[in-house]
């Protein structure tokens, strides 16, 4: 396997240097909206002429190596300014937070006839909840649901909930510290932040910002910071775009000329370092081509156990599971290997979430890309979420749309590997709840139950989405043939020949052109 340890370590980049610390708690301020606090124009042209500085030092370093990505212009004060302002979000997570959760859903909705594709409103609370305990130091100080006629609503509560939710507020501040208000819907507008923080005196965070907050903790290498900071993007234009709308800038809330440039340049420098990263992986892709290793990408929605399973395949050690929302950001390599003792490369990728915009993952696109062009794709499910269908579906969405993305909208050309249905944890629900069709796999990748048969699916996709065969072949005994299919082809097993024991006979797999080259050296 040293071919292929060779190429996870070309996959993995370096940690870099800690990001400067902000403020160690919320501060709301009136009439502060997007544009965060008042930047001064000394500030920002001295930050410019730092940054050129920066620009020219990182050219002569950086160019020769080809292989590190300088991301120092990450760790902009003025940017975090902006970003603090727009998102309530901040770089230090080390003080505790105390979270009030509000989960809005439509009653006439809820009122509907469940079905298995439906998320209850309860599901979507504790999903909530599993956002604010990823977060270290932060608690809730109380979760409920909100029943609304609209989500849409300028104020989104009526004035009769909003008394009461009111009150609610003051009761909790008396009682704990209450330091934010989390309204569980995949992104406010403007407008209903803004008469929310007013009313509440309080700041106010969607699942765009909290998970953006969760990214940030978790994002370490320098691949994953330039992700996260380009998805914290189209959520501050966004707002911007929402502010201008509702005719607010002469009271001070819209995005100043310095702070657009200071988006804009943020923006180009991302682009830019994500399209190397782009580069940089289609060579390693081309690598691992070159060597001929099958390329098997493990998805799913976010804490469904995608790396504990990769861990039982290949059992790597050094492979830490954890049970978090977002705790894998980067595409990682993990060699393993098949029954028939072919060589495969398993690939760890981001996990998906429900009720998110698009924009947030398209940051994530360069690293996405491993995953749509495997040659087979593992789905891992969490069989015991009560809301495993939808969260089924979702995925399944989400690779359907990214595969027409990247196929420049072509519908002919977006198709997708072969999926194989994982469904994971089924150690935690009763066996007789669990029905599916006879090609997934039940499995618990906790206990190893069920991985052998997993295996043995695995393979058979792999031999027949990369052209390989099974084939017994028969070639003198310590001769160059046998040590040629040994470096060459995966060796299934080897057993003398009953008539000659000079002869060997090998059970191999091997691709047609392998096969081919070793008729061209050896049968001629």
């Amino acid at each position: 396997m040293s071919g292929i340890r060779v190429l996870v370590r070309l996959a993995r980049v370096s940690s870099l240097r800690p990001v400067a610390m902000m403020p160690s708690r919320f501060k709301y301020t009136q009439h502060q909206g997007v544009k965060g606090i008042r930047n001064r124009k000394s500030f920002f042209e001295a930050q410019m002429q730092a940054g050129q500085r920066d620009d020219d030092h990182e050219e002569e370093e950086t160019l020769p190596s080809g292989d590190l990505t300088d991301v120092r212009f990450l760790d902009d004060r003025a940017y975090d300014e902006v970003a603090g302002g727009a998102m309530r979000i901040t770089r230090d997570i080390a003080t505790s937070q105390q979270v009030l959760i509000l989960q809005p859903y439509v009653k006439w909705a809820a009122k509907r006839q469940p079905s298995l594709t439906d998320v209850r409103p309860d599901d979507q609370l504790a999903e909530a909840s599993a956002l604010v305990h990823s977060l270290p130091n932060w608690q809730v100080a109380k979760a409920l649901k909100v029943p609304l006629e609209s989500l849409e609503k300028k104020t989104l509560f009526g004035s009769g909930k909003l008394a009461e939710l009111k009150a609610l507020v003051t009761e909790l501040r008396q009682e704990r510290h209450l330091t934010c208000l989390f309204v569980s819907k995949g992104t406010l507008s403007f407008a209903q932040k803004r008469f929310l923080e007013a009313e509440f005196r309080l700041p106010v965070m969607d699942r765009y910002s909290v998970v953006i907050q969760i990214l940030r903790l978790h994002a370490t290498s320098a691949e994953a910071r330039l992700q996260v900071a380009m998805a914290e993007l189209p959520y501050i234009w966004a707002q911007a775009k929402d502010a201008s709308v509702t005719q607010t800038r002469r009271q001070g809330y819209a995005l100043t000329d310095l702070q657009k440039e200071i988006l804009r340049t943020r923006e180009r420098k991302l682009r830019a370092e994500l399209d190397r990263v782009r580069r940089q992986r289609q060579l390693l892709r081309q690598k691992r081509k070159q060597q001929n290793y099958p390329i098997v990408a493990v998805v799913g929605y976010t804490n469904a156990g995608k790396t504990s399973l990769i861990k039982a395949l290949t059992v790597e050690d050094a492979l830490q599971p954890r049970n978090q929302l977002f705790a894998t950001l980067d595409v990682t390599a993990h060699a393993g290997c098949l029954p028939c003792n072919l060589e495969v490369i398993y690939m760890d990728t981001v996990g998906f979430m429900s009720d998110l915009p698009t924009g947030l993952f398209e940051g994530f696109v360069a690293t996405l890309e491993d995953a749509m062009l495997a040659d087979v794709i593992i789905h891992v499910q969490d069989l015991s979420h009560p809301c495993h269908v939808a969260q089924r579906n979702h995925v399944e969405a989400t690779l359907r749309s990214l595969a027409f993305n990247m196929s420049g909208g072509d519908s002919t050309t977006s198709q997708l590997p072969p999926i194989i249905n994982v469904y994971n944890k089924c150690d935690l629900i009763p066996i007789k709840s669990q029905t599916s069709s006879e090609t997934d796999h039940h499995i618990s990748a906790r206990t190893q139950m069920g991985l052998d048969s997993l295996l043995v699916d695995i393979e058979q996709q792999i031999l027949l989405a990369t052209g390989r065969k099974k084939l017994q072949m028969r070639v003198p005994n310590g001769g160059q043939e046998m040590a040629w299919l040994y470096k060459n082809a995966a060796v299934v097993e080897t057993m003398a020949d009953e008539k000659n024991p000079e002869w060997l006979m090998m059970q191999v797999v091997i691709t047609q052109r392998t096969l081919d080259q070793f008729k061209r050296q050896f049968c001629q």
